[in-house]
């Protein structure tokens, strides 16, 4: 169904060592993060994928490898699903698609967070509307100034080889398995 090619993309990114450290295990001390990866299947069975990029001054001119699938921290004892679920609403302002969930693992990012994730599948999710929570910091550093930005400044439909290059590195591996399970059906 997917393209065939979307596999190399992602092969080249593993073999750049782009991927991140996966890992299926998570140290008692590391930050969990939980998210949503809505997906579009389009009439050719080529795959598109929703990514938010994060708000605020650090991130403002960055796009490549600074996109993210809509996540969020969750303490131990939240079920992973459930923190998923309310991150994706808090930071797109959209509540989750009702599409079926394919469950994509966890994946260790180079700063030590595990990003558990599923994929669901969201024809109907338009970006009209969107509005994301807000957080509070300092800026400029040192200023004594406390000014609001929003956490996702915008979200966006991508291919799977565009998602490879704006999506941190670490998260590649995400696309890699939604496309998996894809050419598993299509055999």
């Amino acid at each position: 169904m997917p393209n065939l090619g979307i596999a190399a993309t992602i092969a080249r990114a593993r073999a750049r060592g782009s991927v991140g450290n996966l890992t299926s295990e998570c140290d008692a001390m590391a930050k969990l993060s939980a998210g949503l990866l809505p997906y579009r299947v389009a009439d050719d069975g080529s795959l598109t994928v929703l990514l938010v990029h994060p708000g605020g001054p650090f991130w403002r001119n960055k796009e490549e490898h600074a996109w993210s699938i809509p996540k969020g921290e969750y303490p131990a004892e939240e079920d992973p699903r459930e923190a998923a679920a309310r991150e994706f609403t808090e930071e797109l302002g959209f509540p989750v698609p009702e599409g079926p969930w394919i469950d994509l693992g966890t994946i260790r990012q180079s700063g030590g967070k595990y990003v558990r994730a599923w994929a669901v599948q969201a024809d109907d999710l338009t970006l009209e509307g969107m509005v994301s929570n807000r957080f509070e910091m300092e800026w400029p550093p040192k200023s004594g100034t406390m000014k609001d930005f929003p956490e996702v400044d915008r979200a966006q439909w991508m291919t799977i080889p565009e998602a490879t290059t704006r999506l941190v590195a670490s998260q590649v591996e995400f696309l890699a398995r939604l496309s998996a399970s894809f050419e598993a059906r299509s055999d």
